[in-house]
């Protein structure tokens, strides 16, 4: 089987890979990695449903990627889901349940990152809410659409090192806000759903796994100025030094969204199922500073992802 790293892209990792019949639901198509995603899929043949959450700026970003469909075999269309509303997210579900075509993968790609101090219309804080709570409660809604032999693949990131889950003050109402914590909890917590959703569907051949795309100059970083983004990339770097990694180097987004289509339809479902990826491979468990590889131990704890599911169903008013 080929080896892909962290320099492979989409295009090669789908190199030979026909996806004709694979109907896939891919959030946040709006921009950057999503919209590759789509594209790569589609190219192959793949049916790719798009959600995002401003119809308007996803049409206009997406054209490449119906005619990537319309050249490749597969096609694309767009629903609304907006992250950061409950009512949103359970009437884009209530549409996918009522149409009932069902779906081999799902890919939740959408989301924010290092976001002033916010909240959500629910009144999540604004991370937590829209990267972990909007897609928990929109994946366990459609979850009876996933095939038999089907995944859910969540994008996390490296920057689930920054912190653990705090399952006692979700939403920081004890005011101790930091926009990288709060990145860090919400990340950690998509890996911690994936985990939990790999043990409770995998009965049923249904897989879960989470994944870092890498570094990528995105609109995830809208909320950064460019000093910001330098001063991380300085920090990562003399970390790195000390700890003798690499330095950080940023991905393109072609190789940025390898990892999610090579978890999505490539990678063996059993190799990835309740893992954490990267570079497209199964990553492994680090611990200690100024590494930015690899996986914490305790964003894969078995214990924690159940405590995690049943925080977030109290959270969102649902049980699952």
């Amino acid at each position: 089987m080929t080896q892909f790293h962290a320099k492979s892209t989409t295009d090669d990792v789908l190199a030979s890979v026909d996806l004709t019949g694979k109907r896939i639901l891919v959030t946040g198509v709006s921009a950057g990695l999503g919209v590759e995603t789509a594209r790569s899929l589609a190219a192959h043949g793949a049916d790719v449903v798009g959600a995002a959450r401003d119809l308007a700026k996803a049409e206009g970003a997406t054209a490449e990627v119906r005619e990537a469909a319309a050249a490749g075999g597969g096609s694309f269309e767009l629903i609304e889901l907006d992250l950061a509303s409950l009512a949103s997210v359970r009437a884009a579900a209530d549409k996918l349940v009522a149409d009932g075509r069902t779906f081999d993968v799902i890919i939740t790609n959408a989301g924010v990152m290092a976001a002033p101090f916010g909240k959500t219309v629910d009144g999540f804080e604004t991370q937590f809410g829209t990267n972990h709570l909007g897609h928990f409660t929109f994946v366990n809604r459609i979850a009876s659409l996933i095939k038999e032999g089907g995944r859910l693949v969540s994008l996390a990131s490296s920057g689930h090192r920054f912190s653990n889950v705090d399952l006692d003050d979700p939403n920081f109402d004890r005011g101790d806000y930091d926009p990288w914590i709060a990145y860090g909890r919400a990340k950690t917590a998509n890996i911690l759903f994936a985990v939990e959703f790999d043990r409770r569907h995998k009965d049923r051949g249904i897989r879960g796994v989470a994944l870092h795309p890498g570094g990528i100059h995105t609109e995830l970083g809208r909320h950064l100025s460019p000093g910001d983004l330098e001063a991380l990339v300085e920090r990562i770097n003399a970390a790195a030094k000390e700890s003798g990694a690499e330095t950080f180097e940023f991905k393109s987004i072609p190789q940025g969204a390898a990892t999610s289509v090579w978890a999505a339809v490539v990678a063996n479902a059993d190799a990835v199922g309740g893992r954490y990826c990267e570079d497209c491979h199964v990553a492994d468990l680090v611990e200690g500073e100024g590494v930015r590889a690899g996986v914490r131990a305790y964003a894969l704890d078995a214990e924690t992802a159940k405590a995690l599911w049943a925080k977030s169903e109290e959270m969102v008013g649902e049980r699952f």
